[in-house]
């Protein structure tokens, strides 16, 4: 298979396979505040399931401010996590930094991914990962505690895109922002800055077909994509920017059951369900529910936000962070706008 685009490279990887071996994680890079496995002794959280509507349990934290009056009802928030992530990679930071403003959030992982239900692991399925977010809807509209009118959505990165998917077809979604959002459509299809020709898709395409029947017909699953497990000479930035996080301390989490090789990686013969995932199509009729799209200056994926805001009717916002790259505003606190995420659900998500 030809190499593929820089952009499309992080995102897909090498057909060949997954390295058997990863160098030592390198010095990780903690600067500007980055806090991915922040506490709050002002948030009470407990782990909680759900099922979405494939009968398919899903696994998430319930975060609620300290002495929260349960006799009221109180705004909520759903957070998803970045695609090939867990909850516990910048969605529960979200969660306990939101809860401590008073809201009830909720983190969660999607389905074949972390803690929750769904075989084979790591699977790509944007329509189950869509679902997820609105079965996290429906369990919080079940809470006493809970205004079921008054449920917002935050996704990051690739759950950006399955937020606003859910969203289109999910109006109890009543505000939906993202963060650092990846259209995992455009982004497999196109590359990024449209970086993959068609001839380079088709053999994308046509290799996932021949390893959907090898795994058919009893050969082991293969992964692709992600993260790299070791870095080289010739890394490009990106890879870096991605092993930093999910590659050392600063982000690292393997789920139970796994092993730090399968991390991140989706499985190559399911990924060629991105080709189909359009998750602006429809964006426009979101509207008059508000959007906030929140983006890197220096980000790799900007283009995803930019794209989302400028086809999707008002209300809406573009809010560019100088100085922030990609997954800077996973976990770096100093540059993540929580005032700013703040104030457009308290503003959105009230009586």
């Amino acid at each position: 298979m030809k190499e593929l685009a820089l952009g499309l490279a992080l995102m897909l990887g090498s057909v060949s396979g997954l390295a058997i071996g990863a160098s030592p994680a390198l010095a990780q890079d903690m600067s500007n505040g980055a806090d991915n496995f922040y506490r709050s002794d002002r948030v009470v959280v407990e782990k909680i399931t759900f099922e979405n509507k494939f009968g398919m349990k899903v696994v998430g934290n319930l975060f609620t401010p300290q002495g929260l009056d349960r006799s009221a009802q109180t705004p909520a928030i759903v957070v998803g996590h970045p695609m090939g992530a867990t909850k516990e990679q910048s969605a529960n930071l979200y969660a306990t930094k939101l809860a401590e403003q008073g809201f009830v959030t909720l983190s969660f992982d999607l389905s074949f991914w972390g803690e929750s239900e769904g075989q084979p692991r790591n699977t790509v399925a944007p329509e189950i990962y869509a679902d997820d977010f609105s079965a996290a809807v429906d369990f919080l509209s079940t809470q006493p505690f809970v205004n079921k009118d008054n449920i917002g959505v935050l996704g990051i990165c690739g759950s950006g895109s399955f937020a606003l998917s859910a969203a289109q077809i999910d109006p109890r979604m009543k505000a939906i922002a993202t963060v650092s959002m990846y259209d995992m459509g455009a982004a497999n299809r196109d590359g990024l800055r449209k970086g993959v020709s068609v001839e380079q898709r088709k053999e994308m395409l046509k290799v996932a077909a021949q390893q959907r029947l090898a795994e058919y017909q009893g050969a082991e699953i293969k992964l692709t994509g992600g993260t790299v497990d070791e870095l080289k000479a010739d890394s490009n930035a990106i890879e870096r920017e991605f092993y930093d996080f999910y590659r050392t301390p600063r982000g690292e989490f393997t789920p139970k059951g796994q092993t730090p090789l399968q991390t991140t990686h989706p499985t190559l013969s399911s990924n060629a369900a991105f080709m189909n995932f359009y998750p602006f199509a429809q964006i426009k009729t979101i509207s008059p529910r508000p959007l906030l799209f929140i983006a890197g200056e220096q980000a790799h994926s900007i283009e995803f936000s930019e794209n989302a805001y400028e086809r999707a009717s008002e209300p809406k916002e573009l809010v560019i962070i100088p100085g922030a790259g990609h997954v800077d505003l996973y976990d770096r606190v100093n540059l993540i706008p929580f005032d700013k995420l703040t104030a457009f659900f308290r503003g959105n998500l009230s009586s």
